[in-house]
């Protein structure tokens, strides 16, 4: 890269730099949710930008700005979907133990622990979870992806406690699926007895243990 190029890239990487510094350390405390992760993506984006535009020759502060749209429109389009869901579904499984988060790598996951969902040694849904269920269906749109795993505690053993865990993801599944949700955009898996999130030594660990985690992402367009 020539030396003027070379300074014209420097200088462009900085300003976008500074620009995502200052939304992140100030402008970005005072956004929600949403539009943080939107600015964050355009910042990114903008990032990108300038220097895939400088090493191709390009201007940097043109790059930043394609690459700023590009980010931003990402952010966006995630965050409004997703996140709608993710407030519905908080609303609907409030004050049952269901835990809704937002995964690190942008999935929506529904933890159902063993007391709401299955009791011990069995795959039969439990009538508390339907209403869960039901709520989670109705927020299924076009586009989307199911991965249901399946958990148990250590009650029983391996060869007992994995079909057992694929049991109850594909009992989930079948719910969900009798409520208008493609099976072709469902994968069911189970994992038995071996990620526990708590220890097998007394009821309430084993319930918590016991459970299904429903994970809803966005296809690939």
């Amino acid at each position: 890269m020539p030396q003027l190029q070379q300074y014209q890239f420097l200088r462009g990487s900085r300003r976008v730099c500074l620009i995502a510094a200052v939304c992140v350390a100030t402008g970005c405390t005072s956004m929600d949710e949403s539009s943080r992760r939107t600015a964050t993506g355009a910042a990114v984006g903008a990032t990108a930008g300038a220097v895939l535009s400088s090493v191709t020759g390009g201007k940097a502060g043109t790059g930043a700005v394609i690459g700023g749209a590009i980010g931003a429109v990402a952010g966006h389009a995630w965050s409004r979907r997703m996140e709608e869901k993710q407030r519905a579904l908080e609303q609907a499984s409030a004050g049952t133990g269901v835990e809704v988060s937002r995964t690190q790598d942008n999935q929506l996951r529904v933890h159902v622990p063993g007391d709401l969902s299955f009791d011990t040694g069995r795959a039969d849904l439990r009538p508390s979870m339907r209403p869960v269920l039901d709520q989670f269906a109705r927020e299924f749109g076009t586009g989307m992806q199911v991965n249901i795993i399946g958990h148990t505690d250590n009650s029983g053993n391996d060869a007992l406690n994995q079909p057992l865990s694929l049991q109850r993801a594909e009992t989930v599944r079948d719910y969900l699926a009798a409520r208008g949700v493609p099976s072709s955009q469902m994968t069911v898996a189970g994992r038995g007895s071996r990620e526990p999130l708590a220890g097998n030594d007394s009821e309430q660990g084993r319930a918590r243990n016991r459970r299904v985690e429903i994970l809803l992402s966005e296809r690939p367009s």
